[in-house]
């Protein structure tokens, strides 16, 4: 396992990601985004017409397809079956529907197995999610929940996937997400919650910069501190 965990959780469109890729660059860390590999089995499957509903038919679509997820330029790449999908998981389709994916218990423990393995490659990671605080890596050093208004986080979605070169309804942006959050944070596999010992951070009025620059303080602070113990 990684010598330095650092978790970073929290609902859709808080900025996990942007956030996450600039603090392991500041670390010199490896960036694992769980969320890309939720995405490129429901990919998987909806480009094989499997029934996200029927977990036994996704979970051979898991056996049965090739996953690469590695680390280049601050970003996670994501391949299946040897094709880059790392743009085509980011596609409103997809993220409607990867919902059914985590919600199911079974997918998420070997997602999670995933994780593990993945982090078990690497010295540093700095990894978002919505439950690796809490179930893939509890005992990570640092940890870290973060949040921000609902209106906020579908002006963020819609700005991001502008910038893919889509369109996308600002409503219907912030129906979706509800949705989302009401589905993983009551499923019963790994429901997003922040973990007791996690530093929660409110991103509405903070940008990029000030978010990690908070968690940088914090655990300078927290590793002086151990060193100094």
């Amino acid at each position: 396992m990684a010598e330095m965990i650092v978790t970073i959780d929290g609902p859709a469109g808080v900025g996990k990601s942007t956030v996450s890729r600039m603090l392991a660059k500041i670390l010199d860390a490896a960036f694992l985004d769980t969320g890309a590999m939720y995405r490129a089995l429901t990919l998987a499957a909806l480009r094989k017409n499997v029934d996200l509903t029927d977990t036994q038919k996704v979970l051979e679509v898991l056996e049965g397809c090739e996953f690469e997820f590695t680390v280049a330029d601050d970003e996670m790449r994501v391949a299946v079956d040897g094709r880059d999908v790392t743009a085509a998981i980011r596609v409103p389709e997809v993220t409607a529907a990867v919902r059914h994916v985590a919600a199911a218990g079974l997918l998420r423990d070997r997602l999670v197995e995933m994780q593990r393995r993945f982090a078990a490659g690497h010295d540093r990671i700095v990894t978002e999610g919505r439950d690796q605080g809490t179930v893939a890596f509890p005992d990570a050093a640092f940890k870290f929940f973060l949040a921000a208004d609902v209106d906020e986080r579908a002006q963020r979605r819609q700005i991001q996937l502008e910038q893919d070169g889509m369109q996308a309804d600002i409503r219907q942006l912030k129906a979706d997400i509800i949705k989302r959050d009401a589905s993983d944070e009551n499923r019963l596999a790994g429901p997003l919650a922040p973990a007791e010992d996690a530093v929660i951070i409110d991103t509405t009025h903070l940008d990029v910069a000030g978010v990690v620059q908070e968690m940088v303080d914090i655990i300078k602070r927290k590793t002086n501190g151990a060193d100094s113990g």
